[in-house]
């Protein structure tokens, strides 16, 4: 007998699918379900699919899936990396391999500290601290780290000591950013407007989209001939859109069905990956050249995802960072 889980990884909470044949769905109880050591509720089963939800407390790695005893595969498991957090957008990998992710707050609070930074161990320590609203970060192509201030409409550009510098002003509702090669930055308004931001600061206005509710999440890539900036932001439409920005402005659709994207990312390999957060379907989506996105990591209320080298990646919920 023969059985798939799909998708391969997920964190606490996420839902995965197992298909096969012959689960015994017909007694009074719904079978027996476990992840490694740790029992797992059934969501739903049929005698060829089930569909559990990823218990809490599991180690990071890999873990057997059983089904009334039955071996039926390995799912990995992205561990709790960072707690404490108020992430609204992608936290950001430096090249020495330090995690930054931020704590947001409610709109206007001061908070004690911006940005946190978490070392490879895991250790996490306080870095900046004064930013009113931090919403999303960028490092630029020097490795310098950008944040964006959703109340102010400000980029700051943040030092190695953590503190800042007021790098570009006016730009109303700044949340997402993303680096071109050339050091140009983009800044998505949530009312509308993309902005491009030259070297000196100096903004002006790159595209025009319909308003997010939310926030616009932005990734520029990949490298090379068809490189281009991506957005998306949610809206009231019970469907959402992903972006492509040509270099000129030129705003087309990818693809048109997302319930809420939020952040999204890059890979090593140049795959584009999008945050969805709609319930029922929400976790870390892979973006293909043609046809529907393939999910990779199941898991709830998710907003953001950082990659470091090609087999690292950080998925973030509002409040913790979990590591695959």
């Amino acid at each position: 007998m023969s059985f798939s889980i799909t998708p391969a990884a997920a964190v606490e909470g996420g839902r995965i699918t197992i298909h096969g044949s012959g689960f015994p769905v017909d007694g009074p109880h719904l079978p027996a379900a476990r992840l490694g050591s740790v029992p797992a509720r059934i969501s739903f089963a049929s005698p060829s699919r089930v569909i559990l939800i990823v218990p809490p407390g599991l180690e990071r790695g890999t873990h057997r899936v059983q089904i009334d005893g039955v071996d039926v595969g390995t799912i990995r498991i992205a561990g709790a990396f960072a707690t404490g957090l108020h992430q609204v957008d992608n936290p950001v990998f430096d090249r020495e391999g330090n995690l930054y992710v931020t704590y947001s707050g409610t709109r206007g609070q001061q908070v004690p500290v911006s940005i946190f930074r978490v070392r490879a161990n895991g250790t996490r320590e306080t870095f900046s601290s004064g930013i009113v609203n931090p919403t999303s970060m960028a490092i630029d192509p020097q490795g310098n780290l950008y944040v964006s201030s959703r109340f102010e409409g400000i980029v700051y550009r943040v030092q190695g000591d953590g503190s800042v510098e007021t790098f570009a002003t006016d730009l109303g509702v700044a949340c997402g950013l993303a680096f071109a090669p050339d050091g140009t930055l983009f800044v998505g308004d949530r009312s509308g407007t993309i902005f491009s931001v030259d070297r000196s600061g100096n903004a002006k206005t790159f595209a025009s989209l319909p308003a997010s509710v939310a926030a616009f999440h932005l990734a520029y890539g990949p490298h090379g001939a068809d490189a281009a900036l991506w957005v998306t932001g949610p809206t009231l439409s019970p469907y959402d859109v992903l972006y492509r920005v040509s270099d000129d402005g030129t705003v087309t659709t990818r693809y048109g069905s997302f319930g809420r994207p939020q952040g999204l990312a890059f890979d090593a390999r140049g795959a584009l990956h999008v945050v969805e957060a709609l319930a029922g379907v929400s976790g870390l989506y892979r973006v293909r050249e043609q046809g529907d996105p393939d999910l990779i990591l199941s898991g709830p209320g998710l907003v953001g995802v950082a990659f470091d080298g090609p087999d690292d990646v950080v998925v973030a919920s509002n409040e913790t960072a979990f590591r695959l």
